[in-house]
């Protein structure tokens, strides 16, 4: 029935009105064709939260917008590591976004962490791409669920803020595959998103917004994309050009400009009509999807909402440290000193488009005064200005005196709107100044000291020492104080699980030579190794790991059972084990299961992510907890074959509470049914050929041969030598027992060999 009307309204339009809708009407809508009755689309800026606007041009004051609820940023909820809670979330998201009058969403952003210096960090999930891909399906399927659109964005590998319209990021093939486009996928194939949002940069030389290998041939016919191709809000170079390359809409309108070069090009030749065709067609879908709410009632309960946005905060918070049990804090009879400007103004969201109206915000003070008893006292000092860095002497003796006095201090600190945003990166990772020497300062005078991070990314704790306890609350959203609260008090009991490694500081980070790049060229020269990848493999201890989180109990993890110990990359391998809690409360665990290549043709991470589920127990109860692994779990991106490859081996599964803290392991065996046609020349080596379990065979006698005619004292040596060197090399050095005329003969049978093997 879709399928039939877009073709219907396809065949009665003019090239013209072909034309103008593949180009914004205004800056947040398309253009309709009236005649045929095709409305516009509207799209708005989220991902954590609607800013709707009146106006549809635009317009960069966030107190024009409708309020709407402020969830918490991407970096904090990808650290709940919980499908659930982003697609409850998500639904939340399609229904404001319905009562709005919103057809999609602008979100979500599953860009991976290359650097914790890029500015935009707190609008994406982690550095690890099956993370980040799993919590973008979710969000994505709940904001969907409401007949409401989404945009993934932004493809791809933008990582940087800093000249992101011009910038080429130049990324080799295997972590382009491995890293920054398998999010993507991951999403793609598992939620179709309406929409996916090209990004301004550019990809080893072309512009994202016409690149036919990102948008025709990997986006559309290997992962079966089946929405549009939308660009970010002026990414486009040449719409023509972008049609023509896997483009289907430019954002926003170009007054003309955009829609005139596709009318010029198609009568000159430059571009078939059978291209622009299969754009507006991709548009023309939106529009019969968005119409599916017509008629649906309105459904949208902000203040439950609101509690939503509470919940998925304390979920999302992070208990880094906490010496002697210092967290939770009992509420009764005390008298706790809450320190720091962000008590008042807390940072709960993230700037540039993304920053919206709240439709309320928590008081952290109210809230905290909320869970004290009969006989406690609250004091309040502001400790540091908010504007700049200088130290305010006093500031700091109000909360040095403050803090003498109380039987806890809790610090609020983070990172200013000035310190990250959209539009430009950090240039370090420190707090400011003022707010660390205030740390410092209570901690002379006060031993039990809570720190409360809110922050969009890592930042180095020189000052940590000093601590108690910190918790690493992120961007909370509006309901921030609320839990905040909850946590402090031990009304929720801390589960997040950090989503990004957090460096000891900006030398030891992976990217640290190569970030921002030089001027328009950013080299990803690490490669595959971002994040926990890096640290793991070149054994650098970070500040805190991936996946690490303290909790106010305890878990214990016991019986691993695989069902299978050898299988074929045409099996799935099931792993189950028992998770108890063994502490006092109840309490959720997050299990992370990690898959490690003992030996690889190719160099691979020390251990990546595979799998993981998040589970509430009780005290004392106990739950099986089943993964399914599949081919994909053990491969790596073959660029001989163009696609991905497992290779016949040993692999270890593991499983942690962290990427650093495995507590159980077993070691599989995995046969591969893939046979790659590798072809052999005289600058490859025995090796290359030992290498081959096709070839194998027919040179093991002659290997044995080589080696029993040296010296007994080399012969491991020569041995060695040997195996390495080119073939043409052994003609020299056999002393005649290894003719040229043998060496084409091997080369053709073990070309032949590899040839019939795949044929």
């Amino acid at each position: 029935m879709e399928l039939t009307k877009v073709k219907e309204w396809l065949s009665l339009m003019t090239l013209e009105e072909k034309a103008s809708l593949c180009s914004g009407k205004d800056y947040w809508r398309t253009n309709a064709l009236e005649r045929l009755g095709i409305p516009s689309i509207v799209m708005m800026n989220g991902p954590h939260g609607l800013r709707k606007l009146d106006e549809f041009e635009v317009n960069f004051d966030v107190s024009d917008s409708a309020p709407a609820t402020c969830f918490p940023s991407a970096s904090a909820l990808a650290s709940s590591w919980d499908r659930e809670l982003l697609t409850e979330i998500g639904v939340a998201l399609g229904k404001e976004c319905h009562a709005a009058g919103v057809d999609i969403l602008l979100g979500p952003g599953v860009n991976l962490k290359r650097s914790p210096l890029n500015g935009r960090n707190f609008e994406y999930f982690s550095e690890d791409p099956y993370l980040s891909g799993e919590m973008a399906k979710a969000y994505i399927n709940g904001v969907q669920s409401q007949n409401v659109g989404t945009s993934l964005k932004h493809y791809a590998c933008n990582n940087k803020e800093e000249r992101r319209m011009t910038t080429d990021a130049v990324v080799e093939e295997r972590a382009l595959r491995e890293l920054y486009l398998n999010a993507f996928e991951i999403a793609v194939k598992g939620s179709q998103p309406w929409t996916i949002m090209s990004a301004y940069n550019r990809v080893n030389g072309a512009y994202c917004s016409e690149h036919p290998h990102l948008l025709n041939q990997i986006l559309k016919q290997e992962w079966g994309f089946e929405g549009a191709v939308v660009s970010d809000w002026g990414a486009v170079n040449v719409l023509s050009e972008g049609i023509r390359t896997g483009l289907d809409l430019e954002m926003p309108s170009s007054e003309g400009y955009g829609p005139a070069s596709i009318i010029k090009a198609v009568q000159s030749g430059a571009l078939t009509e059978e291209a622009l065709d299969h754009a507006v067609e991709r548009v023309l879908q939106l529009a019969l999807l968005s119409a599916k709410r017509s008629g649906q009632p309105i459904d949208c309960d902000y203040e439950r909402h609101h509690n939503l946005a509470r919940k998925a905060a304390a979920e999302s918070m992070v208990l880094l440290k906490n010496e002697a049990n210092l967290l939770p804090l009992s509420k009764t009879k005390r008298k706790i000193a809450l320190i720091g400007a962000m008590v008042r103004s807390p940072k709960i969201q993230g700037g540039g488009s993304s920053h919206m109206k709240p439709t309320q915000v928590d008081d952290v003070a109210a809230a905290v005064t909320d869970k004290l008893g009969e006989g406690s006292e609250l004091v309040y000092a502001q400790g540091y200005d908010l504007d700049n860095e200088a130290i305010n002497k006093a500031l700091e003796e109000e909360a040095r005196a403050a803090a003498a006095e109380a039987e806890a201090v809790i610090v609020i600190v983070g990172l200013p709107e000035r310190c990250e945003s959209e539009s430009y990166d950090r240039q370090h990772l420190r707090i400011p100044f003022n707010q660390a020497e205030i740390i410092r300062a209570i901690a002379q005078v006060q031993e039990r000291v809570i720190v409360v991070l809110c922050n969009g990314s890592p930042v180095e704790m020189p000052w940590a020492k000093h601590a108690g306890g910190i918790v690493e609350a992120y961007l909370g959203g509006q309901g921030f104080g609320g839990a905040l609260a909850d946590i402090l008090f031990g009304d929720a009991n801390p589960c997040g699980k950090l989503a990004e490694t957090f460096p000891v500081d900006l030398p030891s980070t992976p990217a640290y030579l190569g970030f921002p790049g030089e001027g328009d060229r950013c080299e990803y020269r690490e490669g595959l190794f971002i994040g926990y990848r890096y640290y793991d493999s070149r054994n650098i201890e970070p500040l805190y790991p991936f996946g690490f989180g303290l909790s106010y109990t305890s878990f214990e993890y016991s019986d691993l059972y695989l069902d299978k110990k050898d299988f074929s990359d045409l099996e799935t391998l099931t792993v189950r084990l028992w998770v108890r809690n063994t502490g006092v409360r109840t309490g959720k665990e997050t299990i992370q299961l990690y898959v490690k290549d003992k030996v690889s043709r190719l160099v691979r991470p020390e251990k990546e992510l595979k799998a993981f589920a998040k589970v509430e127990l009780h005290a004392g109860e106990a739950k099986e907890i089943a993964f399914t692994l599949d081919k994909r779990a053990f491969a790596f991106y073959d660029p001989e074959l163009k696609d991905w490859h497992a290779e016949t081996g040993e692999f270890d599964i593991l499983i942690g509470q962290s990427s650093r803290h495995i507590l159980l392991e077993e070691t599989v065996t995995l046969r591969s049914t893939t046979s790659i046609a590798r072809q052999y020349d005289r600058q490859s080596s025995l090796s290359d050929l030992i290498a081959d379990p096709r070839v194998e065979p027919i040179i093991r006698q002659f290997t044995q041969g080589l080696s029993d005619s040296q010296e007994k004292h080399s012969s491991e040596m020569m041995a060695v030598f040997i195996r390495e060197m080119p073939l043409r090399s052994l003609v020299a050095f056999s002393k005649g027992a290894f003719t040229d005329e043998m060496l084409e003969g091997l080369l053709h049978l073990a070309n032949t060999i590899g040839a019939q093997e795949n044929s």
